[in-house]
């Protein structure tokens, strides 16, 4: 194998593929980036066994062929070539490759190609495309309620069907780890009717946002009940998927809260953020007074005494008092792009719906805490 490659295009297809790699790794081969030069193309991939990218970037190829190198390696070096610089790859033997860039040269241990996990070529009988920008915001939307305990496997990704609401068909997005939801929905894109319902792990949700980041165009989705293929410009992001039952998200949506608070948003955030300083570091505990036209937000610790602070809101119902979780409230905030928050509440013991009072595509449900 020779080529030639210029550092940026090298350097931003080695950064598509080299995050997915964990950096200590007891097998060494999955530490490795596959390299492959043939015709135009020079091709990357890496895997963790569960989830694979692939890049293509286009090179001037004098021979063609391939082998494997150690993607941290390989990716720094490149980092701290000049701008500018040109590379050039050559492989002499099956364990070596030289890399050279101006009067640099490495050379760096390889490992056969043939050690490579072959990828799987599986069947995936749905597929539909989404634009970038609908896909991010599915993402960022949700992401942040999935839950880290691993005993609870089947809440560790973003669960992603079909369903069907006020007779519109809609594809709707979920993650929930026990405190709070999130359930993000927008039009059923074609070809996405009688897809099953999936569950993304949280590191290919992590990977696909970061490669997402700079495409501006639209990106092919396709499944099996099994894996989810991501494919989009010159990347390919495969993984597989949480091999486990999502739990009826809808039975914990409350449908009897008839208290409505309406707050604006940035007001009320920043609000939070302040009074929740206070808050002892373990419980991050905020207590919401309510009463007519009037909002008391409030937070208590031994260690650092008390804060108040008062907004003005709408809310014509009896007072109540109700206490969450600042941060996991601030998470849901976070996510609002309008001007206004809505709160559908009960009483101080029951689940909270909050939503962006213009946009209903978006719905959060936050369990509240004593306080």
């Amino acid at each position: 194998m020779k080529l030639v490659i210029e550092r940026s295009a090298l350097i931003k297809s080695l950064g598509h593929v080299q995050s997915v790699v964990e950096r200590r790794n007891a097998i060494a081969i999955l530490s490795n980036v596959l390299i492959e030069a043939d015709g135009g193309n020079l091709e990357l991939s890496t895997t963790d066994m569960d989830v694979g990218i692939t890049d293509k970037v286009a090179a001037d190829i004098s021979a063609d062929g391939a082998t494997t190198a150690p993607v941290h390696t390989l990716y720094d070096i490149v980092r701290k070539l000049p701008d500018g610089a040109q590379v050039e790859l050559e492989t002499e033997d099956a364990s070596r490759m030289v890399l050279r860039a101006g009067r640099s040269t490495f050379n760096i241990s390889c490992l056969p190609k043939e050690d490579f996990p072959a990828h799987q070529e599986a069947e995936l009988p749905h597929s539909f495309t989404l634009p970038a920008s609908e896909l991010r915001a599915l993402i960022d939307r949700t992401h942040f309620a999935i839950s880290t305990e691993e005993t609870r496997y089947y809440l560790n990704g973003i669960y992603l069907h079909t369903a069907e609401t006020e007779g519109v068909q809609v594809l709707r997005a979920v993650a929930t780890d026990g405190h709070r939801l999130a359930r993000v929905q927008m039009p059923m894109p074609e070809g996405a009717a009688g897809m099953p319902g999936v569950i993304v792990p949280r590191k290919a949700v992590s990977e696909l946002r970061k490669l997402a980041e700079e495409s501006t165009g639209p990106i092919e989705v396709a499944l099996s009940d099994a894996r989810i293929r991501f494919s989009f410009d010159s990347v390919v992001l495969n993984s597989k998927l949480i091999d486990g039952t999502f739990p009826d998200y809808q039975r914990v949506i409350p449908a009897e809260n008839d208290k409505i608070l309406e707050v604006d948003c940035g007001a009320f955030t920043q609000a939070v953020d302040r009074v929740s300083t206070i808050s002892t570091e373990k419980s991050r505990a905020i207590k919401l007074a309510l009463d007519n036209g009037s909002l008391v937000l409030s937070a208590s610790s031994p260690e650092a005494g008390t804060a108040t602070e008062e907004l003005e809101v709408s809310y014509g119902n009896d007072p109540m008092e109700i206490g969450f979780n600042s941060r996991y409230l601030l998470d849901i905030t976070s996510q609002i792009e309008g001007n206004g928050a809505k709160l559908t509440l009960a009483d101080a013991a029951s689940p909270t719906i909050i939503q962006d009072a213009s946009d209903t595509s978006a719905l959060y449900v936050l369990m509240p805490m004593r306080v």
